[in-house]
Parts: structure tokens; C-alpha cells; sequence
């Protein structure tokens, strides 16, 4: 098991279709005791019954867009569980105006949101981690991320900025955490059915483009995007900093 006796942080966990479950799923399969962050103290129940399946897990509830409550829960992690092996940021967000209008018509508001949420969260969070000390040697940092950073996809929008600043943070705290032996990585995963996505008009299109032009002629579930992640988070990736990884049957090498 390439996670035995590691301590995974899966962070945005919000229901059994989710990526972050996913990356949950083969982290545990793999050996790690995996910790969860959750929004709202409304939703605990729901998420303390999702995620039992997983041993004793313990779950905090965080806004990782409140400096504050990241400070408040990277104590508590320390607190609880010493120091932690991986981190697994699976939080995005934008307002349904901006996915649903031309992105000519993008709010700053909206905008501004976006990218805060879906990117500089993950910055706060490696920042954060650090300075509260809760990282141990050679941890792994993942993000999730999707090709609309690179390419136009319909009614993706300004989620595709947020992932484009995302990816390119991701650079930028490889270079940061390096010298400290530590590593960040993204997936870029194929389009999944998750509650997230519904959020995109015409969705459903795009499931059915990837399954006729990608390579492999299917797309891809949480189980092998959870997979994805999990190596990233082990030592059999140790030699990998900095990068986009794709778990997408292959979509992003098409030109048509």
C-alpha cells in the first residue's frame, strides 16, 4: 500500500460523487488515515455519515476562504494528529450568472470570487499549512483542476481563469516548498458528473465529446482520478513537482 501510515488532509468533501470522495476512497485503500474539511456546521451529520466508511475519521468544518479558520483548523489538525503527509485541495467555486452569461459579461464581483475561491484558497492553505508547522517531511500538496484552463469550453467561463491563476500557483509553490523537500502537484481531470458540474450548462454535452474523440473512447470516474491523486501523494511520485498531471482518457492531446 503506497499510503500506509500517511495522514491525508482531503479538504471540500461534499457527497459520494464528488472527486474529493474519490481521492478519499484510494488514499484509505491505499493505507492513509484520511482527515476531512467540510463547509457548514449545518451539513455535519450528512458528511460524518458519508465519510464512515473510512475508520474513524475526523472532519472539521472550514471556509478556506477565511484565513482565520484555516489558522483555526491547521491548529486543530496539529492538535489532533501531529503533523500531516498530504494535502488535497478539492474547493471551487463561482457564482452560476458567470457560467450561464457570455463571459464578456463576467462580474468583477464574480470574477473575483471565482478565482479567490478556486485558486487563491489553495495558496492560503500551502501558506498556512506551513506556518503552523503541520506539514511533515516530504509532504504533497494536490489540487484538482480541469482543460478549461488552457482551452475554451463552453459555459465554463471564468471558472477557467480561476483554474488557468490555479495552475500557474501551483508552479510558483513548487518552487516555494522545494527546498523543503516538499512537493505540489494538480489533476486535471476529465469531466465527471459531480454536483459542481451541474452548475455548467449543457454539461452532458461535454461527457459525450470526450467519450467519441478521446483516446481511450470513455470518460473517466472519481475512482481513477482518486487514483491519480493518491500516487501523487505518495513516494512513488517523488520525483515530480510542479506539474499538470491529466487523467482525462487522453482528451487534452486531440485537436479535434
Amino acid at each position: 500500500m503506497i499510503l500506509k501510515d500517511k495522514t491525508i488532509l482531503i479538504m471540500g468533501i461534499r457527497n459520494k460523487w464528488s472527486i474529493a470522495y474519490g481521492a478519499a476512497k484510494s488514499a484509505f485503500d491505499q493505507g492513509a488515515k484520511v482527515i476531512f474539511t467540510f463547509m457548514g456546521e449545518e451539513n455535519r451529520e450528512k458528511i460524518e455519515e458519508l465519510i464512515s466508511e473510512f475508520g474513524e475519521p475526523k472532519a472539521y468544518t472550514c471556509d478556506a476562504s477565511i484565513d482565520t479558520e484555516l489558522e483555526t483548523l491547521f491548529e486543530n489538525i496539529k492538535k489532533d494528529f501531529g503533523k500531516i503527509d498530504g494535502i488535497v485541495h478539492c474547493i471551487a467555486h463561482a457564482f452560476t450568472d458567470d457560467l450561464h452569461n457570455p463571459f464578456v459579461e463576467t462580474s468583477k464581483e464574480g470574477y473575483s470570487h471565482a478565482v479567490d475561491v478556486s485558486a487563491y484558497t489553495f495558496v492560503a492553505t500551502a501558506r498556512i499549512a506551513k506556518e503552523k508547522d503541520v506539514l511533515a517531511e516530504e509532504a504533497s500538496l494536490v489540487s484538482l483542476t480541469y482543460h478549461g484552463s488552457t482551452k475554451v469550453l463552453p459555459n465554463y467561463n471564468v471558472m477557467g481563469v480561476a483554474k488557468a491563476a490555479l495552475e500557474c500557483s501551483v508552479r510558483y509553490l513548487a518552487d516555494n516548498f522545494g527546498p523543503m523537500g516538499m512537493r505540489v502537484n494538480a489533476v486535471s481531470a476529465g469531466p465527471i458528473k459531480t454536483l459542481s458540474a451541474k452548475g455548467i450548462k449543457d454539461f452532458g454535452s461535454i461527457l459525450n465529446v470526450v467519450e467519441e474523440k478521446a483516446p481511450l473512447r470513455r470518460n473517466v470516474t472519481k475512482e481513477q482520478v482518486g487514483d491519480s491523486v493518491a500516487f501523487l501523494l505518495s513516494s512513488m511520485s517523488g520525483a515530480i513537482t510542479g506539474q499538470i498531471i491529466y487523467a482525462d482518457s487522453g482528451y487534452n492531446i486531440m485537436g479535434i
